[in-house]
Order: structure tokens, then sequence, then C-alpha cells
């Protein structure tokens, strides 16, 4: 497994996490196996929110972890809040309340990541400072960052921040690639050229912030998987062709071409099968090449200018 230093820091994470949001429903010995396969590839970092399962995804990872005294200390927990049913809530009471109702469902004392889920237009940008400084004096929270933000929000964000945010969440596949579209079809009037992201690839690039990269299988809003989708049948002829090159599972190239990026991208897995998760793992023992990662991209439909 490789190791990413997150947001330009000393903290070094692994270039794949793996996203907690399914574990609501699986046995206890099952999520214990799941973390221990995680941990045995090389995965040092675990994605939660507090609305995964209704907060039973925190419980039960914290149980499983709770049997492997030691543990905690070497992995690095990220939790997110600020969606509630309906709305966003981003108050400095509501951020409070969560962090502590997220630290008792883990069973722990601090969380090493704290990410706001999603922009809140009601945001005030004051209070979630305050809540902040709460957490971060507490001990609460060492580390902070944002989810789905565009430039402009994180900026308002930091205007009033004492800390830096260090992470932002963004959707990315090989199937989902607006942040890199626009970027690649500057001055041309077609569809891929609009912006709607502000140019937060690059901005992130600039400011130091890490980009995670969620849904890295999915085509569309949680609309299907693409590999193996009869739908795809030259993206996946591509991957397949390039999965027998390096010997590895297609859903090692799909996530191997989002590790290629130079922004150093941290790739966020949902999967709760032990054997997935180790085909998925093999993505950090190859790099694409140029050719092959443009070839990906353009058997995904995309039109080169």
């Amino acid at each position: 497994m490789n190791y990413i230093r997150i947001g330009n820091t000393d903290i070094k994470a692994s270039e794949i996490a793996l996203g907690c949001m399914r574990l609501k429903g699986m046995s206890e010995n099952d999520v214990e196996r799941l973390i221990k396969t995680a941990v045995e590839e090389g995965i040092n970092f675990f994605d939660h929110a507090d609305i995964y399962g209704g907060g039973e995804c925190e419980r039960i990872f914290a149980k499983a972890i709770g049997k492997n005294p030691g543990l905690r200390e070497k992995i690095i927990i990220q939790t997110k809040c600020g969606i509630c049913d309906g709305y966003y809530d981003f108050s400095k009471e509501h951020i409070l309340k969560s962090v502590d109702e997220s630290l008792k469902r883990l069973n722990t004392d601090y969380i090493d990541f704290l990410l706001l889920h999603r922009p809140d237009t009601l945001m005030e940008p004051e209070e979630v400072a305050e809540a902040f400084d709460i957490l971060l004096s507490s001990g609460k929270v060492r580390n902070f960052g944002v989810s789905n933000q565009n430039p402009m929000q994180i900026e308002l964000l930091s205007r009033y921040l004492n800390q830096r945010i260090l992470v932002n969440q963004l959707q990315l596949s090989l199937m989902h690639t607006g942040m890199i579209d626009s970027g690649l079809n500057v001055n041309m009037k077609i569809d891929q050229s609009v912006d709607r992201d502000g140019g937060i690839l690059e901005y992130c690039r600039l400011k130091n912030i890490t980009i995670q990269a969620w849904s890295p299988f999915q085509y569309g809003f949680f609309k299907c998987v693409f590999l193996g989708n009869e739908n795809f049948p030259e993206l996946n002829k591509k991957i397949d062709e390039i999965a027998e090159k390096y010997g590895v599972k297609p859903e090692a190239v799909a996530v191997a071409w989002i590790l290629r990026h130079p922004a150093k991208i941290q790739t966020i897995v949902g999967t709760t099968n032990v054997s997935r998760l180790k085909d998925i793992c093999k993505a950090s023992t190859f790099k694409l090449t140029r050719q092959e990662w443009y070839e990906l991209y353009t058997a995904a439909g995309n039109k080169l200018p």
C-alpha cells in the first residue's frame, strides 16, 4: 500500500481508504474480519458519517476494533456531520452535538478528521469557526475538512477558521469526471467545457487540500456500477485489457485510474466483501502509463479536443 500526506501535513494515510457506510446489518465478526483484512492490506484510514446506518455503522465499527487492543492508535478515523432528515445543519449546536454522539458511538476520545457533510447554504461561518475552536481545544477533533464544496465555499469558511481545511470529499470515477473534463476542454463550445465545480481540482492542488474520491465504481449519483455493465462495452473492454496486462481485477484498474492523477487523490472504497477488498488494494501495486490513463478516459465516452 502506498501512503500520501493529507493536506501537506505529516499525517501519512493509505491512498485507499475503507468507507464504512454499509456496515449496518453485518455481524460483529464479519466487520472485525473486514477491518482486519483492510489493516493487513495496509489501509489505515476509515471513513464514517453520523448518518451512515443511523449511527449504527460507527457503533458496530467501534465494537469490532475494540476486540483488538492498541488498534485505535494505529488507524485514522474520519467522520462527517451536517446532513439531517431533509435538510442540512452546520450550526454550532448541531456540530458539537453530532461530534459528541459520534465519539460515544465510536467509543473513542478523539476523531482524527471531521468533515462538514455537503454544503449548507444557511451556514454561518462564524458559528462553524466557534465549533471547530471548541472541538480542537478540547481534543475531541484533531483535523477538519469538507465534502462536495466548491472553491468559494471553502474560501468563505476559511476566512473565519483558525484551522486549515485539509480534505474535500468529492465524487470521482471513470464515469464521473466533471472536475477533469472542464480542464481538458477550455475555451471549447461543448458541454464538457462547462465548469460546474469552480475549478475545484486545481484549487485543491493549489491549497494543498487532499481530494477524497467517493463512489469510484459508480455511474451518476448512485445510478449503477459501470464495471461489467453491458451499457459500457468499450470502457469495460479497455479495463479488462489493462487488468489482464497487470494481472489484477477490473476494480483495481478503476481505482488505479484515480490514483494515477498527480493530485494524489485518496480513494474511498465501500465494499464489505473481504475478497473484493483485497482485489481493490492491488491498485496500489502498479501505475498506469499516461497513454493507458487517457485510453481509459476516452473509452468512458470522453472526447479529447
